[in-house]
């Protein structure tokens, strides 16, 4: 297998020959510039699998390098070199199309860590990555355009803010983001924001040593050192108390958390991807979110559309989601869904986007006669067509579950199961504690 080949562009020698050394030590070959122009020439005239660059150049600057590459060799990846704290110019490097940054002086492992991931990035062929991989369903524009974004923000470290209305699937983004990068072997840890409470936050996210606090009888690892070399994906960061978006913040620049308790910082290589359903600008300039953070953390920001922007992909999401429900509650065969009523769902609103979906799928089956969903087993009443976009999922959901079916729904489930609990209960789309309160409430033995 052939060295990898990495451009240098510095105007200090000392620099240059530190990064050769780290590079040579990798097993990586190198070339140096000391300008924009004599880059120019190598990058068009040899290959490189890699472009590192300073910021401040004698004839130019680094953001002037990443538009070049990102317009002429997009395939190439680069990475700027900043100052020490200017995380301005940092930040405008990324959202030009760097891969990633290094501060002045450069700390080797940060350096080594960030050449180790551009210089993995997955090529254009994804055979070993497809059935395991998470997918978007749907051939709609909105969702090619999104696939495609997706995509691109895969060949980079660059924070990225996920807007999407609640069940839309934010996190299914963030999983493809992980899975199409350099990352995608390390640890995909997802984090809701708002499940935490606020005296434990510190010690979920950083970690603590064992004696730190009254029960802390054993040291514990947080997020970050569970997502190191990987990716951390946090849901909801807009429920986070303002206390801990400054210690968020630090550990985001500083690439570092010190746990509860401990005398010293551990650094901690992770990627980070978050998102909300709330207008992080608003809360901004409501003082309820620090206006630093939401610069670091929306970087890029990628918008994932309702399931209103893209009715056209409800059939093929329908039968999707089908075969999984048939699969998870151990059905033979498929269950099918009449044309009347995928032209019902394809009429209705789903304040509650996709989660909704797959929830009135899962309580229509449990209704339907000879596994094929009719329009009356979906239940989608009027005062639900007419709710508004910024209700929840859950508020849908329970409108949904009506008094009078709930028991009806639940014996049909048993008996499509053979009395499995657990099967049933996926079938209604409940826990498993969930079906057997409902079966004490309604006597069901």
């Amino acid at each position: 297998m052939t060295a990898k080949h990495v451009l240098i562009i510095d105007d200090e020698p000392d620099i240059c020959e530190l990064i050769e050394i780290t590079l040579a030590r990798m097993g990586l070959n190198s070339r140096s510039a000391m300008n924009v122009a004599d880059a120019l020439k190598l990058i068009e005239a040899e290959h490189f699998d890699l472009c590192l660059t300073d910021m401040r150049l004698p004839d130019g600057d680094g953001i002037e390098m990443v538009k070049y590459v990102q317009q002429n060799h997009p395939n190439i990846p680069i990475a700027v070199i900043t100052a020490h704290g200017n995380m301005e110019l940092a930040v405008k490097a990324l959202k030009a199309g760097a891969f990633d940054f290094v501060s002045k002086p450069v700390d080797i492992q940060i350096l080594r860590n960030l050449v180790s991931s551009a210089t993995t990035l997955p090529g254009e062929d994804t055979s070993d990555s497809d059935t395991s991989k998470t997918t978007i369903t749907g051939q709609s524009l909105v969702v090619g355009a999104l696939i495609s974004k997706i995509t691109k923000l895969a060949r980079s470290q660059a924070p990225v803010f996920i807007h999407g209305e609640s069940g839309s699937g934010k996190e299914r983004v963030a999983r493809m983001i992980h899975q199409q990068g350099s990352r995608s072997k390390a640890p995909f840890v997802p984090v809701n924001c708002g499940a935490i409470s606020a005296e434990l936050m510190e010690s979920e996210f950083f970690g603590h040593i064992k004696g730190s606090f009254t029960g802390a009888n054993n040291a514990k690892e947080g997020l970050f050192q569970a997502a190191n070399g990987g990716t951390l994906f946090l849901d909801e960061v807009a429920e986070l108390p303002l206390n801990m978006q400054v210690k968020l913040l630090r550990a985001i620049q500083e690439k570092a958390v010190r746990p509860v308790g401990a005398e010293h910082e551990i650094p901690v290589d992770v990627r980070i991807l978050s998102a909300s359903h709330t207008n992080l600008e608003q809360l901004v300039g409501e003082g309820q979110f620090r206006q630093d953070l939401y610069y670091r953390i929306n970087v890029i920001d990628l918008i994932v559309p309702s399931l209103r922007d893209r009715l056209e992909d409800i059939p093929l999401l329908t039968q999707q989601m089908l075969k999984t429900i048939a699969e998870k509650s151990g059905l033979e065969k498929t269950p099918g869904i009449s044309k009347g009523a995928v032209e019902a769902l394809m009429d209705y609103d789903f304040p509650g986007n996709v989660r909704e979906l797959e929830n009135i799928l899962e309580r229509a089956l449990a209704l339907a006669d000879d596994n094929i969903i009719g329009t009356s087993d979906l239940a989608l009443n009027k005062q639900a067509q007419t709710q508004t976009q910024s209700q929840t999922a859950e508020t849908v959901a329970s409108s949904l579950d009506l008094e009078g079916q709930e028991k009806s729904s639940i014996m049909q489930a048993l008996e499509k199961t053979r009395w499995n609990k657990t099967a049933a209960a996926r079938l209604l789309g409940l826990s498993l504690r969930q079906l057997r309160y409902r079966l004490e409430k309604f006597g069901i033995d």
